[in-house]
C-alpha cells in the first residue's frame, strides 16, 4: 500500500512540474494569445474554480498553494488529468511595497460539473465560482518583475476606452519557469487581466 501510495505521489508532483513549471509550448500558447501582446476587452463565462486563499509575499506562499491544488485537481473524478487549465491567481490590492500582505485567492479551473471535492481535501480549498464578464486583458512576455510597464500599459487602454475597473488583479501563468529551476524568465507567458464596465458619464 506504502509504495502505491509513492507512486502514486510521485506522479502527482512531476504533472504538477510539468505543467506548472515547463508549461504548454510557447507556439501553441502564442497562437491562442498572440493577439493579447495589445490590450483588448472581451467577454468571458464564469468559471468554477478550485481556490485557495492565503495572505502573504507570492514569491513565498504560492508554491504551497498550487501544490495543495494540484493534489486536490488529480483526486478529482470527471476531470482530463491529462489536460490541466493553467493556474491563475486574483488580488484585491497589489502595492508593490507590501508583498507581505497581499491576500491572494490562488485557483484552478475546474468543469461544471465537478460538485464536491476528495476527502482529505486541504480545509483551505474551496470549490467557488470565478465571476468574468467584460474583462481587459494583456499577454505579458518576461519576467514576473517586468510586468509593471504592461499592467500600466492595460489601465491606461481601460481609462482611455471609458472603462472602469471593478475586479481585482488576475493573472493566469500560461508559462513559467522550467521544471529544474527559473529557466529563462524572457520565455515566461503571464495573461494579466481586469474585469471592467463602461464608466458612467
Amino acid at each position: 500500500m506504502k509504495k502505491v501510495l509513492l507512486v502514486v505521489g510521485i506522479f502527482i508532483v512531476v504533472a504538477v512540474l510539468a505543467f506548472f513549471f515547463l508549461g504548454d509550448s510557447t507556439g501553441k500558447i502564442m497562437k491562442e494569445y498572440g493577439a493579447l501582446t495589445a490590450p483588448a476587452i472581451s467577454v468571458l463565462p464564469d468559471q468554477k474554480m478550485l481556490e485557495y486563499k492565503e495572505t502573504g509575499d507570492p514569491n513565498v506562499v504560492a508554491s504551497k498553494a498550487y501544490a495543495a491544488l494540484f493534489k486536490c485537481y488529480y483526486g478529482l473524478k470527471g476531470v482530463d488529468k491529462m489536460k490541466m487549465p493553467a493556474p491563475k491567481a486574483r488580488w484585491p490590492k497589489t502595492e508593490l511595497e507590501k508583498k507581505g500582505e497581499w491576500s491572494g485567492c490562488y485557483g484552478i479551473p475546474v468543469p461544471e460539473a465537478v460538485l464536491e471535492l476528495p476527502a482529505g481535501t486541504d480545509p483551505k480549498i474551496q470549490l467557488v465560482t470565478w465571476k468574468y464578464g467584460q474583462v481587459a486583458q494583456i499577454l505579458h512576455l518576461g519576467a514576473y518583475s517586468e510586468e509593471v510597464p504592461n499592467i500600466e500599459k492595460l489601465k491606461n487602454f481601460i481609462k482611455a476606452g471609458g472603462y472602469k475597473i471593478t475586479g481585482d488583479h488576475e493573472e493566469d501563468y500560461l508559462k513559467g519557469p522550467g521544471m529544474f529551476g527559473p529557466g529563462n524568465p524572457k520565455k515566461y507567458l503571464t495573461l494579466i487581466s481586469y474585469q471592467v464596465e463602461k464608466s458612467k458619464k
